[in-house]
């Protein structure tokens, strides 16, 4: 009984934590208010944006798999590993290295120059794009690429010896199922775009809800606008995040990547181009953060060393609470309870819980606690994801034995559970810390001077024209968020690999 009770109150407690700061943001701005054209505005261009951004994301993952599952050369596995980079690469981080390419003193304009080229520029709708595209083309191309590792090399063997057309009989019915799961995945993930239009938007036309929630807040201070405004995010992220769950199979970034399919057709040139071509765009902003960074390291201000402990903080909070309630939350019910944190505001959650507190506690003092508190709500629908097919086959291997053998509660969980769910819960864990490590939401509304986390500090230096200190804030950034997630990985990896 007190197990089947569980997941329940798991459930009740995110859709509280999710619900509750909605309804005391409302009852605060008293209630709904009307939308005005320019809420409207921002309601549009937030779908408009995320549907080509799924869409441009899911089509140029397509050939990139296919290339990746019938190629095989030197670094292929590392590649495709680094290739993931962008997913848990702090947005702001990414929009720095984004810049450092394609704005308007970035290296491609220096190139097109001696062409007499117009300069690119990258602000506005076109730039929210091509960020949300360079951050969703990797798990794109990873859902994709699972889709055509699970087809066995014997059949692509057989067709090949018939002459048979291979695409039409064995790759365009797994296209099927696999890319409107990676477009709704990816759509809803778009849907919540805050830093990248906060950054390259450039202006009204290119407003996302979650910046007009923002403004409303930063600027207005009217909280029946951002509420409501959260409504209608809730209700819009609600139902894409239904269709995503429903289209969703398997692990949502995969695990075995690194087998290769055999096959005897395409040309291996072609190949060549859209692996290339795949890797320069990521790699590129990475390389340039890279190369900037590093002399900005000793341009550090001695407030982000206290910032970055602060991030480490909230992103080891982040782990061990989102594990936490993820173990019993990874049922489909409880994976469709936690689409509730993906889909509303996280400044509207964070100001809702500030009013909440506000009669108990200085608002400011539980900055960097709610902050925590937002970042396991955001990352529950992914590690839930990742653990519940491992949860589920456990439960169908090996029901019948522990009840034979009297397993209940923690034993059962040390002897059958953990030792079979280390390697997905490694590989959560360490999403879920990078994640946190480079978040920028709600920290930026009611975090007191000096008291911000390392992506707030470099978006402020950012803010100042202090590029230098920018790029070594980045590139101490990158390096946290991408050991925080090495280190838990390799973890969940090793301690799998040694039971």
């Amino acid at each position: 009984m007190a197990r089947s009770a569980l997941p329940l109150i798991a459930a009740f407690v995110v859709a509280g934590l999710v619900i509750g700061p909605v309804a005391a943001v409302l009852w605060r701005g008293g209630g709904f208010t009307a939308l005005s054209p320019a809420d409207l505005d921002a309601l549009r261009f937030t779908v408009w944006q995320a549907i080509w951004s799924a869409a441009i994301s899911v089509a140029l993952a397509v050939p990139v798999a296919r290339a990746l599952a019938r190629r095989t050369f030197p670094g292929r596995s590392a590649l495709i590993s680094v290739m993931g980079a962008p997913f848990i690469l702090p947005v702001i981080v990414a929009v720095l290295g984004l810049l450092a390419v394609f704005g308007g003193n970035g290296v491609l304009n220096l190139l097109l120059a001696p062409l007499g080229v117009p300069k690119l520029d990258i602000y506005g709708a076109h730039g929210v794009i091509l960020a949300h595209v360079f951050f969703n083309l990797p798990l794109a191309v990873r859902l994709i690429l699972q889709g055509w590792l699970a087809i066995p090399s014997e059949r692509f063997r057989v067709a090949a010896s018939l002459g048979a057309p291979v695409f039409r009989l064995l790759e365009w019915p797994m296209l099927r199922r696999i890319v409107p799961g990676a477009f709704a995945v990816i759509f809803v993930i778009c849907l919540g775009s805050f830093a990248v239009a906060l950054t390259l938007g450039g202006g009204p036309r290119a407003t996302t809800v979650e910046l007009a929630i923002y403004q409303a807040f930063k600027f207005d201070f009217d909280l029946g606008k951002a509420a409501s405004l959260a409504v209608v995010q809730l209700v819009l992220g609600l139902g894409a995040g239904a269709v995503a769950l429903l289209l969703a199979r398997g692990d949502m970034l995969g695990a075995g990547l690194d087998r290769v399919v055999q096959r005897w057709d395409g040309s291996r040139l072609l190949d060549a181009f859209w692996i290339g071509a795949a890797a320069l765009f990521l790699l590129a902003p990475l390389s340039a953060i890279l190369v900037a960074g590093l002399p900005g390291l000793a341009d550090l201000p001695a407030s982000i060393w206290p910032a970055a402990f602060r991030s480490l903080a909230i992103s080891l909070g982040a782990v061990v609470l989102t594990i936490a309630l993820a173990l019993p939350l990874a049922t489909r019910a409880g994976e469709a309870a936690s689409l509730l944190g993906i889909s509303v505001s996280g400044l509207v959650l964070g100001t809702g819980l500030f009013v909440i507190a506000q009669p108990f506690v200085r608002p400011s003092s539980i900055a960097l606690p709610v902050t925590l508190l937002v970042n396991v709500l955001m990352a529950l629908p992914f590690v839930l994801r990742i653990l519940r097919p491992g949860v589920e086959a456990v439960q169908t291997d090996f029901a019948r034995l522990s009840a034979s053998l009297g397993l209940s509660g923690w034993a059962l969980w040390r002897i059958v559970y953990l030792p079979r769910l280390r390697r997905p819960m490694g590989f959560a864990a360490g999403l879920t810390g990078a994640l946190a490590m480079g978040d920028l939401g709600v920290i930026t509304l009611f975090s007191r001077p000096g008291e911000g986390t390392l992506p707030l500090a470099m978006y402020r230096l950012m803010g100042a024209y202090q590029m230098q200190a920018a790029y070594g804030a980045a590139l101490l950034l990158v390096i946290l968020s991408l050991a925080m997630f090495w280190v838990f990985d390799r973890g969940g990896r090793v301690d799998a690999d040694a039971g």
